[in-house]
């Protein structure tokens, strides 16, 4: 199994599709890193050398930021926006939907399990 910047390739997958295990490595950058190293595209990750597995790491770290150079450069930006005290910010802050999405409905995934609020009824019970 080739380890590429701390994080193990999986097994027997095809090497455009493995590498995209990768945070910060997409299908697109994946085709562009093997074409530069000149190993075929539907190459298995079984199959790979370590020459060109040394490659493969040499060409990302030089021309491409990734895993945790990317997780940091990530986290900071939003760090910067929460200090700002923007509006993006705030939404970070608050654990909200950031880039204009609806919340009166939907939004579950930020903001969490729906609580219900107790004592509430409708009107036509309290009549």
């Amino acid at each position: 199994m080739a380890r590429i910047l701390g994080v193990d390739i999986p097994r027997n997958k095809v090497m455009r599709v493995a590498l995209t295990s990768l945070y910060g490595v997409g299908p697109q950058v994946a085709v562009e890193v093997l074409e530069k190293a000149n190993i075929e595209l539907n190459r298995n990750s079984n199959e790979l050398t370590e020459e060109e597995v040394q490659t493969i790491r040499k060409i990302l770290e030089e021309e491409y930021t990734v895993e945790g150079d990317l997780r940091r450069e990530v986290g900071l930006n939003i760090k910067r926006l929460k200090d700002l005290g923007c509006y993006r910010g705030i939404r970070h802050r608050r654990g909200l939907p950031v880039r204009g999405q609806r919340t009166s409905t939907n939004a579950r995934t930020r903001k969490g399990k729906a609580v219900a609020i107790a004592g509430k009824k409708s009107v036509k019970s309290m009549k």
